[in-house]
């Protein structure tokens, strides 16, 4: 099995969405999503709002889903790290350069421009903005993967 990475700040809104969204739409054989967050708080778990638009979407139960810290081995064992911002972009090549070569944010891996909103505190309809941000980014990054375009 070989795993796209996905990586926001607390992995409890953007990256589990990224995550769920992927693994939904995704009918590429022996490729899963995963994702983590670089700062994560203990014990912390998805978003109420992420969760509901998960669920409502996907049918997706992340409500229970605990959020996961970034590893080293997660960055090593992923084909693909696409985080959601430049800034965590630019943070993890330049705190692991050997590994730059395979990180990316995800809009720009789909040839698109800005960062993926985070919705952490607002309200349902900024987190539906990013859902479907991420679902936009998510289908075009599915079309560049089937069409080997991609580096997996």
């Amino acid at each position: 099995m070989r795993n796209i990475l996905f990586v926001c700040t607390g992995n409890t809104c953007r990256s589990c969405m990224a995550e769920a969204i992927f693994n939904d739409r995704c009918d590429i054989e022996e490729i899963k999503a995963i994702s983590a967050g670089i700062a994560v708080v203990n014990n912390s778990k998805t978003s109420k709002n992420s969760a509901i638009i998960v669920k409502e979407k996907d049918n997706v139960d992340l409500s229970e889903r605990y959020a996961i810290q970034l590893t080293e081995d997660m960055l090593e064992n992923s084909e693909l790290i696409l985080t959601m911002t430049t800034y965590i972009r630019d943070f993890l090549s330049v705190r692991f350069p050997v590994l730059k070569h395979k990180i990316y944010t995800l809009n720009e891996y789909v040839s698109m421009k800005d960062d993926i909103v985070d919705p952490f505190g607002g309200d349902i309809e900024i987190y539906r903005y990013t859902y479907r941000q991420l679902e936009k980014s998510i289908l075009l990054l599915l079309d560049k993967l089937k069409e080997g375009r991609g580096i997996l």
